[in-house]
């Protein structure tokens, strides 16, 4: 059913930025607002959504729709065509916001059509709205980092039973689902020394050996809504090196963590983190932004970079995952949270521990 707060949001942005009617075709936009998974495959589904109320759904018979969607359906069948048919809808001689992820097929009938007098970039709004979530999808993302951390404790034990990376991979998968995990939020990383300091490496059947550390990346779908964590641990002992380069990383979590807060930029996250690794001497072995959005979809636009200069506002979720990869070392560690932007600082979403260094000691 249209959750009307969320379409209002959206307008209000349209408004701002004087874009009268937008075409949202993206299928997890579409959910955001509907509350109904509709995936067309080649076929076109569009939202059509007018500042004046004028909305509609044109969607291809195959996908019928048992319930109110709270939005006038049209459907059309596989001999008709599809575009013309939107196209009824839009106000010729006004501007037309596009999803960024519209085939080209599509956008190019709707011009030849001569549906809208110029075209831009809708889902900058559809984007921004998602980044802001609500005190419903608050509550569902606690719950899913929650489950997450159950899944990372049941997780760590197995890496010393002898298992190759697609073997642990795929037990992280298994773990997923006995905790009611949907499905996953991305495909788990479960990677062994060299491969934990490789941030490139595609899990293979590598096995662990005494001494490495381990870095476990994984996250899982609970109502819809994703979670992510990451934790490095340690196969039977840790060295004072590998001690040094985790505590460093600990540090520069922490720092992320305590910069994200309302009125600071994403940048200042990934600046305090990364300052501290480059101030002792780790800089060139950080090679990725700080973290990213994540909601309905793992990675959501607004990234933790230094790139972006956004004011941080509550309501929003993001990681701050830093990482210090020395793969002739063969060590590599990666710390991941999830946090929450509140109106005075942030809810760290992930409570599995991190303080100390997790050595998981070797079955004799």
């Amino acid at each position: 059913m249209l959750d009307n707060s969320k379409l209002e949001r959206i307008v209000a942005k349209m408004k701002e930025q004087d874009m009268p009617q937008m075409i949202i075709s993206d299928p997890v936009s579409i959910f955001y607002l509907l509350g109904k998974w509709i995936i067309p495959g080649e076929r076109m589904l569009a939202l059509y959504v007018n500042v004046n109320g004028d909305n509609h759904l044109v969607i291809n018979k195959l996908f019928p729709q048992t319930e109110d969607l709270g939005v006038p359906l049209t459907y059309y069948d596989d001999i008709e065509d599809a575009v013309e048919i939107l196209a009824k809808f839009v106000e010729k001689d006004k501007k037309v916001g596009v999803d960024k992820n519209w085939p080209a097929r599509f956008l190019l009938r709707l011009q030849e059509l001569g549906a809208g007098s110029a075209f831009t970039n809708g889902s900058v709004i559809v984007d921004k709205v998602r980044q802001i979530k609500d005190a419903g999808e608050y509550k569902t993302m606690k719950e899913s980092a929650l489950k997450i951390d159950q899944v990372m404790d049941e997780l760590i034990p197995w890496v010393v039973k002898g298992l190759t990376e697609k073997e642990l991979n795929a037990k992280c998968v298994e773990l997923c689902k006995k905790v009611g995990f949907q499905g996953l939020s991305f495909d788990p990383i479960t990677a062994y020394g060299k491969g934990g300091a490789d941030p490139h490496h595609i899990t293979d059947d590598s096995k662990g050996k005494f001494g490495d550390s381990v870095v476990l990346d994984i996250g899982g779908m609970w109502n819809n809504y994703a979670s992510d964590i990451t934790r490095t641990v340690f196969i039977g002992e840790i060295s004072d090196r590998q001690r040094e380069i985790y505590n460093i990383v600990l540090e520069a979590n922490k720092r992320g963590i305590a910069a994200a807060k309302p009125g600071n930029k994403m940048s200042d996250v990934d600046k305090a983190a990364r300052d501290y690794i480059t101030e002792k001497g780790f800089g060139e072995y950080f090679t990725h932004r700080t973290g990213h959005s994540i909601g309905l979809e793992d990675h959501e636009v607004g990234d933790v970079s230094l790139a972006n200069d956004e004011i941080i506002q509550p309501g929003q979720c993001f990681s701050v995952e830093p990482g210090i990869y020395l793969y002739d070392e063969g060590i590599g560690v990666r710390i991941e949270d999830i946090l929450y932007i509140t109106e005075d600082g942030c809810d760290v979403l992930n409570e599995y521990p991190k303080e100390e260094p997790i050595v998981v000691p070797v079955e004799k």
